[in-house]
């Protein structure tokens, strides 16, 4: 099941449903994204349809209540930053106030766009008692300059609107194997990062694990799990993005977003 949350046109007030090829069908019952996770329930919608390409996403869950990052998650992306693998998972927080549609205009505080760089990544949704429900496309935007010069990383990271996702929350009953996606990031429609979350160095289980020994999860909140190699601050020389780039991720299965910086 796919779940989304959208704008109809000319609305204020969003619709929840559930994505079926070409269209979006919303919950008859006027329940949310959230609801759904909460519950676990995976009933059929059961209400109006209406096309994908005649709505607006949203990120599925419009505020999430905590938004954790997995820093040098990847074998490939360590060693291109020529840091040394961390032993256990490095964890960060991003504000509920990240948290951004997966398209459309995302408009970056100034003070993070010197050295802006973009981190596709597969994004952990949490149902119902602090399990995995399902999975989503990420980017964790990154203030490079603020992060380099700052030991703690919230304002590098955890900037208004520095975690556009979605398209929508892929239930994890469609998903065999999370851990064997192929995730790639285009900028202005050059291909930067290709690879697959089979080179995660700890796996999702692994993450929640770790997260749980002392965070209670809650149906809602989202775990970006890392970025693979091919980040602007690695290439030579460096390239990081500037108002009007657009980034473009897609993970297999679980399809994509695309973005413009502002």
């Amino acid at each position: 099941m796919k779940l989304a949350t959208f704008l109809l046109p000319g609305a204020e007030a969003p619709l929840a449903g559930e994505v079926r090829g070409d269209a979006v069908v919303a919950f008859a019952d006027g329940t949310t994204v959230l609801d759904r996770l909460a519950s676990g329930d995976r009933s059929a919608a059961g209400g109006e349809s209406y096309t994908l390409a005649g709505v607006t996403l949203l990120a599925p869950v419009p505020v999430p209540r905590a938004i954790f990052g997995v820093g040098l998650n990847y074998a490939a992306h360590a060693a291109e930053t020529g840091a040394t693998p961390p032993e256990a998972p490095m964890i960060f927080m991003k504000l509920p106030s990240s948290a951004a549609a997966p398209n459309g205009t995302v408009a970056i505080p100034a003070a993070a766009m010197a050295r802006l760089d973009y981190e596709g990544e597969l994004a952990v949704m949490i149902g119902a008692g602090g399990e995995v429900a399902g999975y989503a496309v990420a980017d964790d935007l990154s203030a490079r300059h603020l992060q380099k010069r700052e030991k703690q990383w919230t304002r590098a990271k955890g900037f208004d609107n520095s975690a556009p996702y979605g398209p929508w929350i892929t239930t994890a009953d469609e998903i065999a194997d999370p851990e064997a996606l192929r995730l790639q990031t285009w900028v202005n429609g050059e291909l930067r990062q290709d690879s697959s979350t089979s080179d995660l160095i700890f796996g999702i289980e692994a993450v929640v694990a770790f997260l749980r020994e002392t965070c209670t999860l809650a149906p809602g909140d989202l775990i970006l799990t890392g970025t693979p190699s091919g980040v602007g601050q690695a290439m030579d020389p460096p390239r990081f993005l500037a108002s009007g780039d657009r980034v473009r991720i897609a993970i297999e299965a679980l399809g994509e977003i695309e973005h413009t910086i502002a």
